[in-house]
């Protein structure tokens, strides 16, 4: 668990799951592999089985214990929604969110296409921001999977973006985050593309954030785009308040 994340666009993080599998472009050079290995060689507990899909049930009640309202990212070493994930490991785990009203919990996948099953099984707590990674042109179909959803707070994170996105419908999508891909093999991303979906989100009127240009000196790099910050939120969310 981490109560201050480097992660630009949240607060804390949430690992109930660890581990994962690729599933598409994206995956290639997942940071949250190479994390779990370096922790599994650290020693670890929670990372005994490497990056392998394992549950933590012992964690699950860790957000009841935090006083203070955050923004939790759900799961950033993991995704939710794997095949390996039981549904009813799920619904506790939106159990746990329902109870922990104060907080506010991001939960983001690329396995959008179990989305409308959960979403029959359960009804989305509204401290709920939902959404799904879309890496290039290929993977728009999540958006619409996550379209299907009744998850009042539903978002798309582009990142890290290897292609163009000319032709997002934005429509009830409630935020959109933008990020190059980092670290020692981490591919280029166009500036144009970046432009690109800011301008779909203008004209479309969503909330835009750009998180990084990413790169293997993602710091030097920064997040200046036209000489701007962007740090947009829905419904006109302010992070360091955690209040609307």
């Amino acid at each position: 668990m981490s109560l201050n994340s480097s992660i630009e666009w949240t607060e804390t993080t949430w690992n109930p799951i660890t581990g994962c599998s690729k599933i598409s472009e994206g995956c290639a050079n997942c940071y949250a592999e190479r994390m779990a290995k370096r922790l599994k060689a650290m020693g670890a507990k929670n990372y005994e089985n490497g990056f392998s899909v394992t549950m933590h049930s012992h964690v699950l009640d860790y957000p009841l214990k935090w006083k203070k309202p955050q923004m939790i990212f759900v799961n950033s070493m993991s995704d939710l929604f794997h095949e390996d994930v039981p549904n009813s490991f799920i619904i506790e785990v939106l159990a746990i969110i329902k109870k922990a009203k104060w907080h506010t919990f991001q939960i983001l996948t690329k396995r959008s296409s179990r989305l409308k099953e959960i979403d029959k099984l359960t009804t989305w707590p509204d401290n709920i921001w939902l959404g799904v990674s879309v890496e290039n042109s290929k993977n728009l179909n999540r958006i619409n999977h996550l379209k299907c959803t009744n998850a009042k707070i539903k978002f798309i994170s582009f990142e890290p973006l290897l292609g163009p996105i000319n032709n997002a419908q934005l429509d009830k999508i409630n935020w959109v985050i933008v990020g190059g891909e980092s670290g020692p093999f981490s591919r280029p991303m166009k500036s144009e593309w970046v432009t690109a979906i800011r301008d779909q989100c203008l004209t479309q009127g969503v909330p835009f954030f750009f998180k990084q240009w990413g790169g293997t000196n993602k710091k030097k790099n920064g997040r200046l785009l036209e000489g701007q910050i962007w740090d947009e939120y829905p419904t006109k969310y302010d992070i360091s308040t955690n209040v609307v």
